[in-house]
């Protein structure tokens, strides 16, 4: 019955991205001849769609009846759908990004996060991630950067031309500041002075920083924990994932990381991130010693 449940899952996911895109096809086509004013309010209409997506995911996983998800909001009532935001998180599994765009649904505006430049390939959701301007981030190896150059500024360069974008309409970016999946592997790979995260990075927070920082209100900080395992994203769309816990709190960006050449804006925004992670990380702990 689990296989049944996770392959119905599935088809309603990519039956959901299908749909996208027939709203999304006719608004795209307009952009090539709009400009201007006419051409930021299509684009807030096209964010539009990042919503209806969410909460069709939401429908699945209660009709689903995948998982049960306690969220936990800190000052709910200090978030604005006028705003815009800078939202990061721990990062184990896919099924992250479902939670977030879910829970984050209807108090923020539209969830854009950092994607691979691979996942532009994934049926239906890649190009509709690209044409509603997701940025998109390279992975090069030094090899790469010695035969290429320009790929060392890629990222900074995709990340600033996404951001004016984002300034026409209330937006939400999101960073998941690991820069990948927490696993043990990587974990111990690593030696992390984390019990249950990654080490975090601080670059493509810096670059959201530069390029929207007079825009930013404020940055939210959400906490995924697991109680009884981290799901791969197909037992999670199998019911297999019993409990979900999430905590999300506003927080103040610091003066002293604000403003478009702040001086030294990445060592204390890393500093920062730190001592966020830190209390991530004792939180998560709590969590798991109580399940």
């Amino acid at each position: 019955m689990r296989v049944i449940k996770g392959v119905a899952a599935i088809i309603w996911l990519l039956g959901n991205a299908a749909m996208v895109w027939i709203p999304l096809a006719f608004w795209l086509i307009q952009t090539t001849w709009s400009t201007g004013e006419k051409l930021s309010a299509l684009r807030k209409r096209m964010d539009l769609i990042i919503w209806w997506w969410s909460a069709n995911n939401a429908r699945l996983i209660r009709l689903f009846n995948l998982t049960e998800v306690t969220v936990n909001w800190h000052d709910k009532d200090a978030v604005s759908l006028d705003e815009w935001y800078l939202v990061i998180s721990n990062h184990q599994s896919w099924t992250d990004i479902i939670l977030l765009q879910c829970h984050l649904y209807p108090a923020l505006p539209p969830l854009k996060f950092f994607t691979k430049e691979q996942l532009i390939w994934v049926p239906f959701i890649g190009l509709a991630m690209k044409a509603l301007g997701f940025p998109y981030v390279k992975r090069a190896t030094k090899e790469q950067i010695k035969a290429n150059p320009s790929l060392r500024t890629a990222d900074r360069d995709n990340t600033l031309l996404a951001c004016e974008r984002f300034k026409s309409h209330p937006t939400s970016v999101l960073n998941f500041v690991e820069g990948t999946r927490r696993t043990e592997e990587k974990w111990r790979r690593q030696k992390s002075d984390f019990k249950y995260l990654l080490r975090p990075k601080v670059g493509g927070l810096d670059y959201v920083l530069e390029g929207l920082d007079d825009h930013l209100s404020s940055l939210v900080d959400v906490t995924i924990i697991y109680p009884k395992g981290v799901p791969t994203f197909w037992e999670f769309l199998q019911g297999k994932c019993p409990q979900v816990k999430m905590d999300i709190k506003p927080r103040s960006i610091p003066t002293a990381i604000r403003g478009e050449v702040a001086q030294n804006r990445r060592s204390e925004l890393a500093q920062w991130i730190k001592s966020i992670w830190v209390e991530k990380d004792v939180q998560v702990s709590n969590a798991m010693k109580t399940s």
